[in-house]
């Protein structure tokens, strides 16, 4: 068995502290095959816990025969949350994690993670953003710095063989709080979370640059997405001249993904800023 937890929680939680957190109440936010994720009080901190029950032989089969890689435990996400705070990637801070049992179908974990309060997703911080007819400057410098920082953070993934697998903008946390909301061109606190199904290598493939940037890239469709917003992005994500990036057949893979994307999601064709 593998447990680590922080001292203040063991002294709350006791001896038995793995069984506590596998069978502890709380506020159900998600469920999936042999997972559960809940919002728990402990010692009156506030946390996400995600549980894994073991997601059975069936479940692992049907992802080996699709190709994918099975979410066996925590471990994954634990170790996730390692390697960006080392990359200096703003994400959940772990405060624990746990696994026990040698069978991969029964195998029990858990990752508890405090809550990051006050924030709003990306995804409904843009809401609304592509009905937007006008744009006063300091509404662009924040689109813009949003753009840059997002590149920057997919940059910096990539560079260090880390993909996410469900890179949308759902999954970037806002801080209400950041001095960028209220002084233009200030900080802007961005936390990527849902970190199950990271996965870290000494290089990322060019597939799962693709899958990261065409997620992110539909995601965004509808936030008012201009030709230039996407061109920023483009030269931001490569670190070299536009000109460059034009060239690439990454990014007509990542548009054709898109595409795809949002035609799946919402039964019609896209309207590309920067078309195929």
């Amino acid at each position: 068995m593998t447990l680590y937890l922080e001292p203040s929680l063991r002294q709350v939680l006791g001896a038995d502290a793995f069984d506590a957190l596998m069978n502890l109440s709380g506020e159900s936010y998600r469920r999936g095959p042999g997972r559960q994720t809940l919002r728990v009080q402990i010692g009156g901190q506030a946390y996400f816990l995600k549980r894994h029950h073991g997601v059975g032989w069936r479940e692992i089969f049907k992802n080996l025969l699709q190709l994918r890689l099975p979410v066996l435990g925590a471990a994954t996400e634990a170790r996730a949350i390692a390697r960006l705070e080392r990359l200096n990637v703003p994400t959940m801070h772990c405060a624990g994690w746990g696994e026990r049992g040698r069978n991969p179908a029964r195998r029990q974990s858990f990752v508890l993670t405090r809550a990051l309060d006050d924030t709003v997703s990306l995804e409904d911080f843009c809401a609304g953003w592509g009905q937007r007819r006008h744009w006063t400057a300091g509404q662009l410098v924040l689109k813009r710095q949003l753009l840059q920082q997002l590149a920057d953070t997919a940059r910096c993934l990539h560079a260090h063989g880390v993909n996410h697998r469900d890179f949308y903008l759902c999954h970037f946390l806002l801080r209400r709080d950041s001095p960028g909301l209220t002084q233009p061109g200030g900080r802007l606190d961005l936390h990527l979370i849902d970190l199950h199904r990271v996965q870290q290598r000494r290089h990322t493939p060019r597939r799962w640059q693709v899958k990261d940037l065409a997620g992110l890239y539909f995601s965004a469709l509808d936030a008012g997405l201009t030709r230039r917003d996407c061109f920023r992005f483009m030269r931001r994500y490569g670190a070299t001249p536009l000109r460059e990036q034009l060239r690439r057949p990454l990014w007509r893979a990542v548009s054709r993904q898109a595409a795809f994307l949002y035609h799946k999601a919402h039964g019609r064709r896209p309207r590309l800023p920067v078309p195929l």
